[in-house]
Formats: C-alpha cells, sequence, structure tokens
C-alpha cells in the first residue's frame, strides 16, 4: 500500500512512482496487477492522467474506488481517455470560478485569505534580523505572534518572506514618489 498527501500538480511524486514501478516489475514476472486508487483525481487530471494511462495501458489495470470513474478501467481505452479529459477540463473551471470569486470578493472590499499575524514591532524586529544577515527560518523562528488564534505561535517563513517583500515594495514605491 502506498500512500501520498501531495497535490496531484507536484512534478515529483514518490509513493506514486513506487507504485507504478512496483506494479509493472509484477507484470513482467507474469502476475496480472491492478493498482487500486480512492479515486481518479488522486492520480492527476487531463493531460497527467492521461499521460499515466499510456505509460500504464497493456500492462497494469486500473481501479477507482469513488468518484465518476469509480470501477475497473483499461487505461488504453477511449472511453478513459476521453473522461480524462474531461477531469482536466473541470480543472480548469474550478480554478476559472476561484479566481472569478476572488475578484468579485475584493470589488465588494473583502478580504481573501486568513486574518493578517503580522504587525509593525514583528517588522520592525524581522528588518533588524535581516540587517544581521540571517535566513528567513532563523528570523521566522525568533519572532512571536502577539495576537489572534496563533498568539504565542512562530510565523512561517513564508509569511517572514511576504512581509519583508511588502514592506521593502512599499519603502521603493515611497523613495520613486518622493523623488519625482
Amino acid at each position: 500500500m502506498f500512500s501520498e498527501k501531495i497535490s496531484t500538480r507536484a512534478t515529483k511524486r514518490p509513493e506514486l512512482e513506487k507504485a507504478v514501478t512496483l506494479a509493472r516489475e509484477l507484470r513482467t514476472s507474469g502476475v496480472r496487477v491492478t493498482l487500486v486508487v480512492h479515486e481518479h483525481k488522486r492520480l492527476g487530471r487531463g493531460i497527467e492522467l492521461a499521460t499515466l494511462a499510456e505509460d500504464l495501458k497493456a500492462s497494469v489495470g486500473l481501479e477507482f474506488l469513488t468518484g465518476e470513474l469509480q470501477g475497473s478501467h483499461d487505461p488504453s481505452g477511449v472511453v478513459f481517455t476521453v473522461l480524462a479529459a474531461l477531469s482536466g477540463m473541470e480543472r480548469e473551471y474550478i480554478r476559472d470560478r476561484t479566481l472569478e470569486g476572488h475578484e468579485s470578493a475584493r470589488k465588494r472590499g473583502k478580504s481573501i485569505g486568513g486574518a493578517s499575524v503580522t504587525d509593525d514591532g514583528m517588522l520592525a524586529m524581522a528588518l533588524h534580523l535581516r540587517d544581521q544577515e540571517m535566513s528567513l527560518r532563523d528570523i521566522a523562528a525568533r519572532l512571536v505572534i502577539t495576537k489572534g488564534a496563533k498568539k504565542g505561535q512562530h510565523p512561517s517563513p513564508a509569511t517572514v518572506m511576504r512581509m519583508l517583500r511588502e514592506h521593502d515594495e512599499a519603502t521603493a514605491a515611497a523613495s520613486q514618489a518622493a523623488a519625482q
């Protein structure tokens, strides 16, 4: 049994690669092999799923426990290929609708994402630590969130990077405006 909690968008999926390699090895020894997956979306969507199916065809069967493709499938079948393409279109549709929703919320004055965990004191400390040439990970480990549900925890390095980048952009814009 192989388990992986990585997005189907990831370029490297080590557990999936191990499962496919094992399935091929078993198949070459004459054993009938079926790769059983919770849902087709866990293998990939659209072109990724069609590419994987092409790699598996004639050697390994596929079975999906849930979803639109529930049941056993021959990866080389036309029906499977069409359904794989439709699932790719579904991903694009969901992405487009999400972006439209975010834009609509912004126009109504709503913010997207969680509450901010940074404040002016945290920014001042982060700038001081950056001046000492500390890494983002080390800076994040020294900062402490002072408000909200995450009070007492450390911000992520990504949060620190975003906070510093926003500060640098605002400073550059202010300097440029003053020069004009």
